[in-house]
C-alpha cells in the first residue's frame, strides 16, 4: 500500500503549505456559550449548552446531558 501524496503549493514568498480548508471545526463563533467542549466520557465535541459538571476522579469534569447515548439520539 502506497501513501496518499499530499499536494502542495508554493507561496508567494517561497513557504511550502499543504493545500487544505484554513481554520479548526471547533472555533468559537465569538460568543462563549456557542463554543463546543469535549464530552470527558465519550470524547464527542458539543455545545456547552448540551453539557454539564459531574465530579469524576476527583475533578469536576464537562460530560453529556442527560447521558452520552442518549445525546447522540437527539438530532442536532
Amino acid at each position: 500500500m502506497s501513501k496518499q501524496e499530499v499536494k502542495t503549493t508554493l507561496g508567494a514568498d517561497g513557504l511550502r503549505y499543504r493545500s487544505k480548508a484554513a481554520g479548526s471545526p471547533f472555533a468559537a463563533t465569538g460568543a462563549f456559550g456557542a463554543a463546543t467542549m469535549s464530552c470527558f466520557l465519550c470524547g464527542k465535541h458539543r455545545p456547552r449548552a448540551q453539557l454539564k459538571t459531574r465530579k469524576l476522579l476527583g475533578r469536576a469534569q464537562s460530560v453529556c446531558a442527560p447521558s452520552c447515548k442518549e445525546a447522540d439520539a437527539q438530532p442536532a
